[in-house]
């Protein structure tokens, strides 16, 4: 079984220079920060957005000396954080930390009006690249091939948790494309509630973080299926990707920096200018571990760009997302 799917751009951005030397010089000499900035998170405390976020803050302090203020608003598919900044002053202390499941999916799925033209984009912090299917170890599944195998014996019969119009839902519907299956997709809530749902038995696949279930794969209570990456992430090396089980799929997960729309391009310039420097930090890449992420950065120009691929390739599944929504 060999089919191809390709859902990003972020590979292919690599290699792409940096903003004209004069925008930078407008962006080193505006006065910002000058007071505490408020971040806005779209997901609850423990995730990898909330990390990922909260690891941001952290240098963005120890970098420009001023405190940047980590907000957690979950809910609504990240739209009632979405909606907060939106509305608020674009002065540059309020900003949007979000990911694809917010900032796309919830367009295609005709969950909100809004795209990420509707903010200003700054910079992706960070890609997930520690993304992995993951089974609950009481449904038997035992990898990716077994997981096909069972799914097309009994369509319908493996739940899939997921958080319906979202991120994870795209997933799940790559997968079932890929495979020619079909799952029983569940709206299982959060990462953290769709873990319950697995180690209770309610759920019996799921696609999350590798940081989030790293102690129940250890600990035997779920099995690690396979990584969607182009190339096995090193830091968890033991887990084969999806191409090296026949199924040729990529989808990256980046972390998006954003403003509301009318910010002062010299500031949202310069945020994403000290988002690099704290990606040059080796102990940021140290902290980042935790989470089996490595680093990953790209400016502004280069994650609008990102941003639009994916929306296109998402919109393939516009019809399977408005139906469950």
């Amino acid at each position: 079984m060999k089919k191809i799917f390709r859902a990003s751009l972020l590979s292919a951005m690599v290699g792409m220079g940096a903003i004209g030397a004069h925008t930078a010089a407008i962006a080193d000499d505006v006065k910002w920060p000058t007071r505490p900035v408020q971040v806005v998170v779209i997901a609850n405390p423990g995730g990898d957005t909330d990390f990922n976020a909260r690891m941001m803050a952290k240098y963005f302090n120890e970098i420009t000396g001023k405190t940047m203020v980590v907000t957690n608003v979950a809910g609504g598919g990240g739209t009632l954080a979405a909606e907060q900044v939106k509305g608020a002053a674009a002065d540059g202390n309020t900003i949007l930390f979000t990911h694809p499941g917010q900032m796309i999916v919830n367009e295609v799925a005709g969950l909100t009006e809004d795209s990420y033209e509707t903010f200003d984009i700054s910079c992706i912090a960070g890609v997930d690249k520690s993304a992995i299917f993951v089974a609950n170890k009481q449904s038997g599944i035992t990898s990716m091939k077994d997981l096909v195998e069972k799914a097309k014996a009994k369509p319908g019969s493996i739940t899939y948790g997921t958080e319906i119009g979202n991120f994870s839902h795209v997933q799940g519907l790559q997968l079932e494309k890929l495979t020619g299956t079909k799952l029983k997709m569940v709206d299982g809530g959060t990462v953290s509630d769709r873990v319950v749902g697995m180690l209770g038995g309610r759920l019996d696949l799921g696609a999350m973080s590798y940081g989030a279930v790293q102690d129940y794969v250890s600990g035997g209570q779920m099995v690690a299926l396979g990584q969607p990456n182009a190339e096995r992430n090193p830091l968890i090396p033991d887990v084969p990707t999806l191409k090296e089980q026949g199924l040729d799929i990529t989808l990256d997960k980046p972390y998006i920096v954003a403003f509301p729309k009318g910010t002062d391009p010299a500031i949202v310039k310069k945020m994403a200018d000290i988002m690099k420097e704290i990606t040059e930090k080796p102990a940021y890449a140290e902290d980042l571990k935790k989470f089996k992420q490595p680093v990953a950065y790209f400016g502004t120009e280069e994650s609008k760009e990102i941003l639009a691929k994916t929306r296109d390739d998402f919109m393939q599944f516009k019809d399977a997302l408005r139906q469950g929504k």
